[in-house]
């Protein structure tokens, strides 16, 4: 397998440092934010890169000698979003990093299937999670008609691009589990859709990574190392689906992921917590998570995306590493 970064946590400095750390955790792969949430921080002069041979070089250079290569574009955001000030900027996001994709030579973009609203002039998402409603399937149905049309689109311009789009299937999306994936292939005819394997959203929804790789097959086309510990605690009280979150103020640091949507504080207690590599499942599983990919394709990227806020911006990344590197090794013995 190949084991990479995910550039965000790296986001407060430059490039070639960010390179450099991926290169001292003893990985090989950096892949870049390119829009959608999060400023494509790593790659500034998108535009330049698309229109002159000499600023991509220029760019591409900064990895030359390094050992360190890119890892495929993320643009991870909700190009479905009914606000246009959001979903028409996340959508062309979406286009720009296929386009820049084919510049930089890569082959993978990482972004998400989206969340329309619930009904025609919707401002708002509606992510319906229990339709056991005929109402809600009429929601569902809006949605799926929006979404279908769209990726319908957005693969064929993959297509020409010879580019693989990897849905992460993320809660407040409209495709986050398999028979989602299913739907959208079968309803839009797509070659070049697949999924980005996140192990973590998997996790605290009670699927199996390990299974849905295997279930899934060639429609999985990228991985994130990524764990989640469930409290259980907590859990009994709450259920995973707990809405106690703290709107952040102004005043307080804060993400904006477009418009004047903003994310929130996590509850506290919590249910579940994104955490490192190993701290809520061992390697003995991280092994097996690998095996299943390889099985699929031994050369896929696997990129630590680090969302600890227990651990430091470096420190987490060392124990995911460490994790990551030694699962990787038991795989080879």
């Amino acid at each position: 397998m190949r084991l990479g970064v995910y550039n965000a946590i790296l986001h407060d400095r430059s490039l070639p440092e960010a390179i450099a750390v991926v290169r001292e955790l003893g990985l090989s792969g950096i892949e870049l934010n390119s829009g959608g949430f999060l400023p494509p921080v790593h790659l500034p002069h998108r535009e330049a890169i698309l229109a002159s041979d000499t600023a991509r070089d220029e760019f591409l250079g900064q990895f030359e000698g390094t050992g360190v290569q890119i890892a495929g574009l993320n643009c991870n955001g909700n190009p479905l979003h009914p606000k246009p000030v959001i979903g028409e900027a996340h959508a062309a996001d979406v286009r720009r990093s296929i386009e820049l994709a084919a510049r930089l030579g890569q082959d993978r973009v990482v972004t998400m299937s989206g969340l329309p609203g619930g009904e025609p002039g919707a401002t708002v998402v509606n992510w319906v999670v229990n339709a056991w409603n005929s109402a809600a399937l009429d929601v569902l149905d809006y949605q799926w008609d929006i979404a279908a049309r769209f990726w319908r689109e957005i693969d064929r311009f993959a297509a020409d691009h010879g580019v693989k789009v990897a849905l992460e299937l993320h809660p407040q999306n409209l495709v986050f589990n398999s028979a989602d994936v299913h739907r959208l292939i079968e309803l839009t005819g797509a070659t070049q859709l697949g999924v980005e394997l996140d192990a973590s959203h998997l996790f605290w929804q009670q699927m199996d990574p390990v299974a849905v790789v295997r279930h899934l097959g060639e429609l999985v086309l990228h991985a994130a190392a990524k764990d989640v510990r469930v409290n259980a605690e907590q859990a009994a009280l709450t259920g995973v689906l707990d809405n106690s979150f703290r709107r952040l103020s102004p005043e307080e640091p804060r993400t904006n992921i477009g418009g004047e949507e903003w994310v929130n504080e996590w509850p506290n207690p919590s249910a579940w917590d994104f955490v490192a590599l190993g701290r809520g499942h061992d390697t003995a599983f991280w092994t097996e998570f690998l095996r299943a990919l390889r099985e699929v394709d031994p050369g896929m990227w696997v990129n630590i995306e680090h969302e600890d806020v227990s651990l430091g911006r470096i420190e987490g990344l060392e124990v995911a590493a460490r994790v990551l590197r030694e699962a990787d090794r038991r795989l080879g013995a």
